[in-house]
């Protein structure tokens, strides 16, 4: 195949439905940018959207929400219920800024009534600069799939430098555990990492912790 036929290749297979899509990328960019720069600096919170109220890292998440709220910081979740509700919730009893970035999926996810500034988004890569672009921290409940994709994402940006160093907090030492050990003792120990590189990292069960170490940061 010369050049020529692979330039017509390359036409042929961008539907008209296909070029469109690039105009609905451009305008979840453009709302997302617009909304989010006006706020003051956020912290973008992760977790599990299968965790309910009386769970524990429900409340804590809840608490994280409103004390940070109460320190003038934009808090910024998926929008979805659980760890994202119980975010939203406190930043918004507190009266602060509490931004939803909801993500349209089939199942599971629905936006929470607690998000003040909700915002709406067909794709996750859109989505995900919005989560990182705004923020001067992550902090990251147990969850699944989701989170471990938000947490290992700003690892990554991290460490390649990508984006400016922020802190990268995990909430509940238990769950985590078992993580920790594995990146400690299997990739740091075959050399698939620096041991400097698990310093992005810090984990605790104190929300006056993370709320110090996020106010350091700013600092």
């Amino acid at each position: 195949m010369n050049n020529k036929d692979k330039e017509q290749y390359v036409i042929d297979a961008i539907s008209p439905q296909e070029s469109w899509r690039i105009f609905r990328i451009m305008s979840e960019f453009v709302e997302g940018i617009d909304t989010l720069s006006k706020l003051p600096p956020g912290v973008t919170i992760f977790g599990s959207a299968r965790v309910r109220e009386g769970d524990k890292y429900y409340g804590l998440a809840m608490d994280l929400g409103k004390k940070l709220a109460k320190e003038g910081l934009t808090i910024i979740t998926g929008g979805g219920p659980g760890i994202m509700e119980a975010a939203n919730r406190g930043a918004s009893e507190a009266k602060g800024y509490s931004v939803g970035l909801n993500i349209e999926l089939p199942f599971e996810q629905k936006s929470n009534p607690y998000s003040n500034i909700p915002l709406s988004f067909r794709y996750f890569f859109v989505r995900k600069v919005m989560f990182v672009r705004f923020a001067i921290g992550y902090v990251i409940f147990p969850g699944g799939f989701g989170t471990m994709d938000e947490l290992f994402e700003a690892l990554t940006l991290i460490q390649t430098d990508k984006i400016k160093p922020f802190p990268v907090i995990m909430v509940g030492k238990d769950y985590w555990s078992g993580l920790l050990d594995w990146i400690e003792n299997t990739m740091i120990k075959q050399k698939k990492i620096s041991p400097d590189d698990k310093a992005i990292m810090r984990v605790t069960d104190s929300i006056d912790e993370v709320v110090a170490i996020i106010k350091e940061s700013v600092c």
